[in-house]
């Protein structure tokens, strides 16, 4: 099977290579087809693979040797287990969705080889991040899909704000990353090994010893290594506050929102913590840190959808938040629904960056709301399609949404974590806010009066008026694909994800934490679960925010109006979100600058040129200038200089005589 590990991880890779090296011999359509079945064949590999780790085909091992320093190994290796098995086909089967659709979405772009070889080489990387075995591979894969992400988010590099929007996200990231190493780090310290299985035998030898980062202070090894490694999730899972970059990174095409800012990349720090659970375990601190961060990028990110006019935005901001709802699920110790959310949540939200770029087709790239409505009649497929997208998203009963989603809920109010309960509350109006932000857009896209035909509505696109037209076979294609595990797979998957023996041996969690055994004990099926949905607050929630969303812009439009008028400084306030961007650029980004500036005029102009270089020149000429006058020219002057200096040494070489002692 070593083959097939190998065939699955690299077959993207090799299409690549072959897109971005020789696309321009290839030709267009060579250079998807290449792509295309790179991927195609990895997905083959991958179901192969997952039907053999089900038989019990499980692995663990190098396959091959970068180098070893004393008893420390560099390797590259594979941990092939049921949640390894799972992301590669979670990986690939998006991947191979988005490589269709971009073949329709793309079609009039320059770049487009090298859009084909940028997502291929995006998947050879998320790929070796989720079957590595040991933190060196996992960091490369880390660092790997992050620079892809940057190359992607900047990929039209002639416009503006897509280059601000890759450099900051690159530089966010770097941010999360260096916690990442630092964890990585104190892990080979004291545990003397990159291989995951050697350090988590090594973590009850570790669990109480202590460091001391401020005198005096000891800090739990482990508690300090695992706040480190959650550091780097919250910057590739965009976790407050480190969310920021990721709305701006919608300045990319949309393809690569759905490939990386949906389905894989914004879930990698998921995955690393779901991997890692045999040491979270190990601390309620760090588990405590990992659920109110995800209680708060769950509930305040939605707010912010609430306010976008951007579809793609809209979109943007509900990832965020469906990642704090997985985020929370870890801090609960529910990893196995972390990761059963994770997989729903690939499929459908994965749909509506789709068919949101498809109504952006039918719109002739127009992403600005307001300047849509009634695209039902002529975007029947993709009206159908999100549709089922948002009823997932929002949770409603026998979607996918609604069994990852609610388990969510549940493991946090199951918790006995001490923010638990107040976690617990968010969720809840969290799901009003999703239900609202996502009707919200799709009514104000699909349905009321059409708006395209109004005078402005294409300003800036330089098209002019032009009617909504359905998507070719290629966009449409891939989201019907997407919409069938939206609707079927949570109910299908639940019981053997959740409460079967599908992670068993694979995640770890602690008799000290009951909240998957709580759940477990009022499990009864998944029709049964849909049935008791009409009896619970998150049912009812996501109906009052459907309904407040048909009133608002269906039956009384001018009522939202009125509202951003009244609370017109909440209104700002989300339309500034939270003033974080402003607060980045005043303390971080205008203090580096500040810094800069003063270390220039203070320490570079003042101490360096004024004083070190052009004040030992002055010392010199000054040196230079007394020693000249003593230089007249005449000789007798000289010769008295000579006799002078001759006295001197004597006296001061020269024993002088001592006065004799009288006798006594």
């Amino acid at each position: 099977m070593v083959t097939v590990y190998l065939i699955a991880a690299l077959a993207p890779l090799v299409g690549a290579i072959a897109a971005g090296l020789f696309g321009h011999r290839l030709g267009r359509v060579n250079s998807h087809r290449v792509t295309i079945a790179g991927v195609a064949v990895s997905l083959i590999a991958s179901l192969v693979v997952f039907f053999d780790v089900l038989q019990g085909g499980v692995f663990n091992g190098a396959v091959y040797n970068w180098a070893t320093i004393g008893g420390l190994k560099f390797e590259v290796g594979f941990l092939i287990d049921t949640l390894t098995a799972t992301m590669m086909v979670v990986v690939t089967s998006v991947s191979l969705a988005v490589h269709v659709y971009t073949i329709g979405y793309m079609e009039e772009d320059a770049g487009y080889q090298r859009f084909f070889s940028y997502i291929s080489l995006f998947t050879f990387s998320m790929l070796m991040l989720v079957m590595s075995n040991n933190f060196l591979q996992l960091f490369f894969g880390w660092e790997a899909v992050g620079l892809v992400s940057y190359l992607l988010i900047g990929f039209w590099y002639k416009k503006p704000t897509a280059i601000h929007a890759n450099l900051k996200a690159f530089l966010v990231n770097r941010v999360g990353d260096f916690g990442f190493i630092l964890g990585i780090g104190l892990l080979l310290a004291y545990a003397g090994s990159l291989n995951y299985s050697e350090v988590f035998t090594a973590r009850e030898a570790h669990a109480t010893q202590t460091i001391s980062l401020i005198p005096g202070q000891d800090w739990s090894l482990l508690t300090v290594a695992c706040i480190c490694l959650f550091i780097g999730a919250m910057g590739k899972s965009a976790q407050f506050p480190l969310h920021v970059w990721l709305p701006d990174s919608m300045e990319g095409p949309t393809p690569i929102s759905a490939l990386i800012h949906a389905a894989t990349m914004v879930t990698a720090g998921i995955f690393m913590v779901a991997r890692m659970s045999p040491l979270f375990e190990l601390s309620d601190t760090a588990l405590m840190v990992v659920m109110v961060i995800g209680a708060i990028t769950a509930l305040f990110m939605g707010f912010l959808g609430i306010v976008q006019n951007d579809i793609k935005r809209v979109v943007a901001y509900s990832t965020l938040s469906q990642l704090g709802y997985m985020t929370v699920a870890l801090g609960a110790s529910a990893y196995s629904v972390a990761i059963f959310h994770l997989v729903t949540h690939a499929f459908f939200k994965a749909l509506l960056f789709l068919a949101a770029g498809s109504v952006i087709i039918g719109m002739h790239h127009e992403q600005d709301m307001r300047h849509m409505g009634g695209l039902w009649k002529k975007m029947p497929i993709t009206y159908t399609v999100s549709l089922l997208g948002s009823l997932a998203l929002i949770g409603a009963p026998l979607f996918s949404g609604f069994y990852s989603k609610d388990m969510i809920i549940e493991a946090a109010r199951a918790s006995t974590l001490m923010p638990a309960a107040v976690v617990y509350v968010m969720l809840l109006v969290g799901v009003f806010v999703t239900a609202f932000y996502s009707f919200r857009m799709f009514f104000l896209v699909f349905h009321g009066k059409p708006r395209w035909g109004q005078a402005g509505a294409y300003s800036g696109h330089g098209h002019g008026h032009h009617e909504p037209h359905e998507s070719p076979w290629v966009v449409t294609g891939p989201l019907i694909f997407l919409a069938v595990p939206s609707v079927i797979l949570g109910g299908l998957a639940i019981g053997p994800m959740l409460f079967g023996d599908f992670f068993n041996n694979v995640i770890f969690v602690s008799e000290a934490h009951p909240a998957m055994a709580v759940l477990a004990g009022h499990y009864h099926g998944a029709w049964a679960l849909a049935l008791h949905a009409v009896q619970t607050w998150p049912f009812w929630l996501a109906l009052a925010g459907l309904a407040a969303a048909y009133l608002f812009y269906i039956v009384a439009p001018v009522v939202p109006q009125r509202i951003q008028e009244t609370f017109s400084a909440v209104h700002r306030l989300l339309l500034e979100k939270y003033y974080l961007d402003r607060f980045n650029e005043f303390f971080f980004a205008g203090g580096a600058r500040r810094l800069g500036q003063g270390l220039w005029q203070k320490a570079d102009q003042g101490v360096i040129d004024s004083f070190m270089v052009n004040g030992s020149a002055r010392m010199v000429a000054t040196l230079a200038g007394i020693l000249r006058l003593g230089q007249t020219g005449f000789l007798y002057h000289y010769a008295i200089a000579m006799i002078l200096g001759v006295a001197l040494l004597l006296w001061w070489f020269a024993p002088m005589p001592m006065p004799a002692t009288p006798a006594s």
